[in-house]
């Protein structure tokens, strides 16, 4: 596995439902499988780095190589050299703790609610409730304050990086018309989206372990062959941190998924099921969801209409005042008692107030990130929990949804979208470089 290879897995290896531009790299993985500690004495800790004198232990360094590992083994992929992986995961860590840093010394803070809000988020895609969450993670040996502080740390690394790096990324006219001519020339390269379903394997499993997985597993390939919905079979069945999800693993370039998926779906066509497929996770089944040319938006989108109501958060009103005053206006629709429309034209502090809150019809990509996604976890008909954005607090109601073609003005839109995340993906890595290379850095014994 090459260098960028493995820089891909540290970057997808993320809890967090953000955007690609803006995804972080640290929380771990709940659910079948989340690594644990070998078994035996833990070595003694050292301090194998110190940044701007704060030190990375070896710990750290420990518990993060094995996330990352199990990412590697869930998603079928070659395990590289473990000393290797282990030098990235700590120039990983380095790096985060020279940003963490600067976040601080510039005053920028996460609040309680938006950590409340991403516990919340990650909690619902692994199909539990927030207190479902706090007790899987001590069944696992993980500290629920912990993970709050890893999720805290992964907001306000996010709010960094808007700050610093997004005002340095410009798209023009032409960047979007060679975008274009690229993908018309097929210069893209192949995207999927695969459906995924993983019957897990513990390791040193027995044969009749491996016998009973690989038999779920070609029951899970018949009844997805046969037409039953995949979704709901991954729900049922899969053992991925995917499974709540309905197994999609989400539309991104063919080199980052691992080998062994690509090459198992590569003749397929879109709605096809892959035989059953072993890796050192266990059993997978495959289903291609979505193929298509390299970051080229189709011609049709998913398109929500909403509303909304937004209270800014000031010296009259905290952010927790807001959030209670917006749950009891939830308990007041729902109950009959009051108007969504009304509420918002008496109280939202946003231009669409005077129009009920009515946000129009909305394509991806429109709306901030944690606006967007909770706009997608909606029915229609149905209102979410207040919400924190950078903007304020927000009650949101999803009024309907629809599949709409796209003009040639909204394609562009959409292309514009893609050509700013490519080169925020860019900007950011020049940027991380540059802050890791202001740090002071003490390379101390190299991690075991």
């Amino acid at each position: 596995m090459t260098s960028r290879a493995l820089v891909l897995v540290l970057v997808s290896a993320v809890a967090l439902s953000l955007p690609a531009a803006a995804q972080l790299r640290v929380s771990p993985q709940i659910g079948s499988g989340t690594p644990r500690a070998p078994a035996g004495p833990r070595p003694a800790d050292h301090i194998v780095a110190v940044v701007n004198s704060e030190p990375i232990t070896n710990n750290e360094v420990r518990t993060r190589l094995l996330r990352f590992e199990q990412q590697l083994a869930q998603q079928g992929a070659a395990m590289p050299p473990r000393n290797e992986l282990a030098k990235l995961v700590l120039e990983r860590l380095i790096s985060e703790k020279a940003q963490l840093q600067f976040a601080r010394e510039s005053g920028l803070r996460i609040s309680d609610a938006m950590v409340d809000q991403a516990e919340q988020n990650f909690a619902r895609q692994n199909g539990m409730d927030v207190a479902q969450l706090h007790r899987r993670l001590a069944a696992e040996g993980l500290d629920p304050a912990a993970f709050r502080e890893d999720l805290r740390n992964q907001l306000l690394l996010t709010r960094l990086r808007e700050r610093e790096v997004d005002q340095r990324v410009k798209v023009s006219e032409q960047d979007i018309d060679q975008f274009l001519r690229e993908q018309a020339g097929g210069a893209g390269p192949v995207e999927l989206n695969l459906g995924h379903i993983l019957v897990a394997l513990p390791e040193n499993a027995g044969e009749p372990q491996v016998r009973e997985a690989q038999a779920k597993a070609q029951r899970a390939h018949e009844r997805a062959r046969s037409g039953e919905d995949f979704g709901k079979l991954a729900r049922e069945l899969s053992d991925a941190p995917d499974a709540a999800a309905g197994g999609q693993m989400g539309l991104r370039s063919a080199e980052r998924y691992p080998t062994l998926f690509v090459e198992a779906v590569q003749s397929l066509p879109q709605g096809g099921v892959s035989a059953v497929l072993r890796s050192g996770a266990g059993f997978h089944v495959l289903k291609v969801l979505e193929r298509r040319k390299g970051g080229l938006p189709g011609a049709a989108v998913t398109q929500n209409h909403a509303r909304h109501i937004l209270l800014r958060p000031g010296s009259q009103l905290s952010e927790a005042q807001a959030r209670d005053k917006l749950a009891d206006f939830k308990r007041r629709i729902q109950s009959g008692q009051a108007d969504f429309a009304q509420l918002a034209r008496e109280h939202s502090q946003d231009a669409s107030a005077q129009r009920g809150g009515d946000l129009g019809w909305s394509s991806p990509g429109m709306f901030v990130p944690e606006f967007e996604e909770t706009i997608d976890g909606l029915a229609p008909g149905q209102i979410a929990e207040p919400l924190v954005s950078r903007f304020g607090v927000h009650l949101v109601q999803l009024l309907e949804r629809r599949e709409a073609r796209l003009t040639e003005r909204e394609q562009r839109e959409m292309v514009r979208n893609v050509v700013r995340e490519k080169k925020l993906d860019e900007a950011y890595e020049q940027w991380a470089q540059e802050v890791r290379g202001r740090a002071w850095v003490d390379l101390r014994e190299p991690p075991t």
